[in-house]
């Protein structure tokens, strides 16, 4: 039962270490071109995005049992995670996610 517990906690830590890992991407970016201007909700946001996306993932790895169905439900999460990604960054659909 205990090495079950610290799985769940390595899993969840790999998780944010991840998102935290991909936002540094922007971050060093800026440091070097004006063409990357992002603000702290730009990073909250995409942060809140990665997590949850990866938490998705990892909920649906451990509860789905066939590997036909968590290959579809993982391609359906990416896919809606890519949709708001876009959608938030340049607003390809108009949405008021995009602020537009």
């Amino acid at each position: 039962m205990n090495s079950k517990i610290t799985q769940n906690n390595n899993s969840l830590i790999v998780i944010f270490l991840c998102a935290l890992g991909l936002l540094l991407i922007p971050l060093i970016a800026m440091q070097f071109t004006k063409e990357v201007n992002w603000t702290f909700s730009d990073f909250l946001m995409m942060g809140i995005l990665l997590s949850s996306t990866g938490l998705i993932i990892e909920l649906i790895l451990r509860k789905i049992k066939t590997k036909r169905q968590r290959i579809i439900l993982c391609t359906v999460a990416v896919f809606v995670f890519v949709l708001l990604w876009a959608e938030m960054a340049v607003g390809i659909f108009n949405s008021p996610i995009a602020g537009s």
